[in-house]
């Protein structure tokens, strides 16, 4: 049973080095992968210089240009793909996401018959620390919009710290996904869902972030917005 999880950065050199050792810690033998669009910060040479230390382990894919989250991700499922992953990963690198919370995802997916499995704000048990409440409802009611337009029932439709078995990931057109910002979690769960998958959801404390710069900003949240209406037309095989 292999598993890796996938990390998309953008200066990130504050929080890259810190995250990938929590990660590399886990019993569970989590493998890495940091997928740097060129980080002008240094962030991917710590990662070169840690590969020294973990050989087969930790991994990067260092891209040209800032191209986005999602595309960041799809690249990243690309390669766990051809290098036969069982359970491919997403979590951020910053902390938001707690390394101690892998465990669970990876359970629900290998013992608990989750095909996909979601570390959720919004179930009984998650939390948020550290959100202004202009943010958090923000966040909490375009969860509700979502869950609305599209008519699934996933609490966090936003979330990003999700662990995938392979097959799901071979099924969806990875090359036919819409969207690169806030929109492609809610693409990638929706698609998972209508090609009869099961997504469950655990709750996670989800912890805003204390080093580095965050990168929401309106254009992404307008993008989500637009694009659930979008998503009803998309037409899956």
């Amino acid at each position: 049973m292999k598993s890796v999880v996938i990390i998309p950065t953008y200066n990130e050199i504050e929080n890259i080095k810190n995250i990938i050792l929590a990660v590399l810690s886990k019993k569970d033998d989590f493998d890495v992968l940091i997928v740097d669009d060129q980080s002008p910060d240094g962030t991917a040479q710590i990662v070169k210089e840690l590969m020294n230390d973990y050989e087969n382990r930790l991994h990067i894919m260092e891209r040209k240009g800032k191209n986005g989250l999602g595309t960041a991700y799809l690249d990243g499922f690309k390669w766990a793909i051809k290098n036969k992953y069982d359970y491919i990963f997403e979590m951020d690198a910053d902390f938001s996401h707690d390394p101690d919370d892998l465990p669970r995802l990876l359970y629900s997916c290998a013992k608990h018959n989750a095909d996909v499995c979601v570390g959720s704000r919004y179930v009984p048990g998650g939390k948020i620390i550290n959100w202004p409440k202009t943010r958090y409802w923000l966040s909490y009611y375009a969860s509700l919009y979502v869950r609305l337009v599209l008519k699934i029932d996933i609490k966090d439709t936003t979330a990003g710290f999700i662990c995938y078995k392979r097959k799901v990931l071979e099924s969806i057109d990875l090359n036919n996904i819409w969207f690169v910002g806030y929109a492609f979690q809610i693409e990638m769960k929706y698609s998972a869902i209508k090609h009869g998958y099961n997504v469950k959801e655990i709750p996670i404390h989800f912890k805003d972030r204390e080093l580095g710069q965050s990168k929401m900003n309106i254009k992404i949240f307008r993008e989500a917005f637009i694009g659930v209406l979008k998503l009803r037309s998309k037409k899956f095989d």
